[in-house]
């Protein structure tokens, strides 16, 4: 029987932390899309019971992260490059009406100082480790939405954002891909101070579109190497 880990309670819940720890395995490509799995082993494989489990796994399927098969168990879905194309072009529409709003000076302009000091920075200032430009990357397009006001439009861009997470945080596994990023992210900031609209809209689409290239040619990539991994694995038992 599986020995069950001993986590403060007080901090996180172990449904917490199976759904963390799930999560982290399909980011990771430790759960491959299209593969399934039971309750059972999966309890085993992360040291939690049943319940904490089923409940975690829920909360996934929520977010579309797993989907659950009567009678055999769950699964973890294919990747859909379609549905992430769509998802990039609903990204293109809300932050697109969200520069123009912020050069049309509809709002307020207070948060471009802190996004200013976070990306327009000497090189030696810029962040290098990829999990903590994906964090702050994702607050950078958030709080563009935000400035809008618009509170069903942020709530509608954050589920975006967290369903494209799975894809998006790979941009920043290369550091050129680092650079450009703040590179992209000073530029359409310099356009929506000067209040230059069209110019801040093009320089983002590019950048949106940059990024949607790069994602999956990486993650193509990284879904191959872990293939390789899986069947060296099954291999080698």
């Amino acid at each position: 029987m599986a020995k069950i880990i001993a986590i403060d309670k007080e901090s996180v819940s172990l449904a917490d932390y199976a759904y963390d720890e799930i999560k982290r395995r399909i980011f990771d490509f430790g759960l491959m899309p299209g593969e399934r799995f039971s309750e059972s082993e999966l309890a085993q494989q992360i040291n939690v019971s049943r319940t904490p489990l089923r409940q975690a796994l829920q909360r996934l399927q929520h977010g579309g992260f797993v989907e659950a098969i009567p009678k055999v168990g769950w699964l973890i879905p294919p990747l859909d490059f379609e549905k992430f194309d769509e998802l990039y072009e609903f990204r293109v529409l809300i932050e697109c009406h969200a520069v123009h709003a912020l050069c049309a000076a509809e709002t307020d302009r207070s948060t471009l100082h802190e996004l200013s000091r976070a990306w327009q920075v000497p090189l030696k200032e810029r962040l290098q480790d990829p999990n903590k430009v994906g964090a702050v990357d994702e607050v950078f397009h958030i709080q563009i939405v935000e400035c809008t006001g618009n509170g069903e439009m942020l709530r509608t861009y954050r589920e975006i954002t967290e369903r494209m997470r799975i894809i998006r945080r790979l941009d920043f596994y290369k550091p050129e891909r680092i650079a450009a990023t703040y590179d992209e992210h000073a530029g359409i900031l310099a356009a929506i101070q000067k209040g230059r609209g069209d110019e801040a809209q093009r320089l983002l689409r590019a950048h949106i579109a940059h990024s949607r290239i790069e994602v999956r040619k990486i993650t193509l990539g990284m879904l191959y190497q872990a293939g390789e991994r899986s069947a060296a694995a099954r291999k080698h038992d």
